[in-house]
């Protein structure tokens, strides 16, 4: 590597603000937010007797290694007749941030906490999210639980929404605590303090199988699509690393799909609008019946999640390289997901990847506005107080976050590009494995497997297909623009 001088770490961070910016979001919290924040002593609290004191149960958070935010508790309990009793408590946010506030207006504006790998722009400030609305180990905090029946045909027998004291007694990190079920680890540290917590989380897991297996039997669509962050070493990005899914992140993600469905079940059943989180019938159908012939796969005429679930996990088998490429192809035909108001007596959008007809984002209200607007729709019924919103307000959140979600998304793409190519600066004439990923108009862009980056084919290219494997020399890269340019090799 030359001795020339390459940006680093903090001018990735520079460049991260100033994609906040060109995308209409707020990089740093206004000064009336952060005086609200000054005045705020202690975390949230409430007298009201309708509150559930369950700080005895063996709660415990499931997230990434570095994540402060914890927006959700779960615990199982078994019942006598087979089935299990689950509960998921999620972060009382609205009680130190009510509507109307300056830090709601914050909040409101950003819709959603947007993570770089150099810089996390939370959507509330850190004293917040990480601290006294964060469902912090061995802290007592109020949340809105929901508690749900399921028995071992992964029906949800009932479910229950209350206000509740919970105490979160066991932080956990999704792939120590998924290497410990597939046992390949001992029991994380955090967990062998706990009585029982082994235990508790065989059954957490042994029940989210069950829901993840009846999910996916009724249609609901697997993707692996790529998801790399950069690690640093200081200024240095040292490694581009790809989320994998494990066992410990599919239970987190079928209890939070439970608890969604039931709170949107729960809104519709007292008479309340809400804030659906819908994807649509997908309406370029028809493109993937003819990408699916491309491998000899018929799919039927009308859109089927089922169908599509077959053909999917069907090429996973066949081809796992190439997968997470056929992935991004057909989340791209189906299209970006949208919040939309839905009334109790309408009928259902439904969430068409997910297979569930009613959908709510509820369980992330320290991340995501539409989860807080939820949550005080929920707390409205709760204490028997009026909706905190009309349907005309409704309708302008749910265009709103739609697009502010969009604007958050394309500026963590932004970063991934510059990450990769601040990685990849000193490697130039350096060859790599890649497969072609995309023909387009403006060129064709292939996929480096280590470290697992995209760039374009600056050379001659239209002999490529789509899938076919290469050798590709690194001939150019762009920080600041998120450019990389391989060239092939003969």
């Amino acid at each position: 590597m030359s001795s020339k001088h390459f940006p680093g770490r903090s001018e990735l961070s520079f460049i991260a603000e100033q994609a906040m910016l060109e995308r209409g979001l707020e990089p740093e919290f206004p000064l009336a937010a952060l005086h609200e924040l000054q005045a705020m002593t202690h975390a949230g609290q409430d007298s009201d007797p309708r509150v559930v004191d369950l700080t005895a149960l063996a709660w415990c958070s499931l997230d990434n290694d570095d994540s402060r935010d914890l927006d959700q508790l779960t615990v199982a309990e078994p019942l006598p007749n087979g089935d299990t009793k689950i509960y998921v408590a999620v972060a009382d946010v609205d009680v130190l941030v009510p509507k109307g506030s300056a830090l709601d207006a914050h909040a409101k504006h950003n819709t959603t906490s947007v993570y770089t790998s150099t810089r996390v722009f939370p959507m509330l400030p850190e004293r917040l999210c990480t601290d006294l609305t964060s469902l912090n180990p061995h802290e007592e905090r109020l949340a809105v639980v929901v508690e749900m029946g399921i028995n071992r045909d992964a029906d949800i027998t009932y479910h229950k929404l209350y206000r509740a004291k919970v105490h979160n007694k066991a932080k956990l990190a999704y792939d120590a605590v998924s290497d410990w079920i597939e046992g390949d680890a001992d029991l994380p540290e955090a967990a062998q303090l706990v009585a029982g917590m082994d235990a508790q989380l065989h059954l957490q897991d042994s029940v989210a199988q069950l829901l993840r297996a009846r999910r996916h039997a009724q249609g609901s669509l697997e993707f692996e699509t790529l998801q790399p962050h950069a690690v640093f070493e200081g200024e240095r990005v040292v490694a581009i690393r790809q989320q994998v899914q494990n066992r410990a992140r599919q239970l987190i993600e079928e209890f939070m799909i439970a608890a969604n469905t039931c709170t949107a079940h729960f809104l519709a059943e007292h008479g309340h609008a809400s804030l659906r989180r819908v994807v649509r019938s997908p309406e370029r159908w028809q493109r993937i019946v003819a990408l699916a012939a491309t491998y000899d796969e018929q799919l039927p005429a009308d859109p089927s999640s089922a169908a599509l679930e077959k053909f999917l996990a069907k090429r996973h088998r066949a081809d796992p390289v190439r997968f997470p490429d056929l992935s991004l192809v057909i989340v791209k035909l189906m299209g970006s997901g949208e919040y939309v108001v839905e009334h109790p007596k309408s009928e259902a959008i439904g969430h068409f990847g997910l297979s569930v007809r009613d959908y709510t984002h509820s369980t992330a209200p320290n991340r995501r506005y539409p989860d807080l607007v939820t949550q005080r729709m929920l707390k409205s019924l709760l204490m028997q107080v009026p909706a905190p919103y009309n349907t005309a307000e409704l309708e302008a959140l749910a265009l709103h976050c739609t697009r502010q979600e969009d604007a958050a998304r394309k500026v963590e793409r932004r970063m991934r590009k510059s990450e990769a190519a601040l990685m990849l600066t000193g490697y130039i004439g350096h060859v790599f494995d890649a497969v072609v990923t995309g023909k387009t108009p403006s060129g064709t862009w292939v996929r480096v497997f280590t470290p697992p980056v995209e760039g374009m084919l600056t050379s001659y290219t239209h002999d490529h297909d789509v899938g076919e494997f290469l050798r590709v020399k690194l001939t150019h890269t762009n920080v600041e623009q998120g450019f990389i340019d391989f060239a092939t090799v003969r």
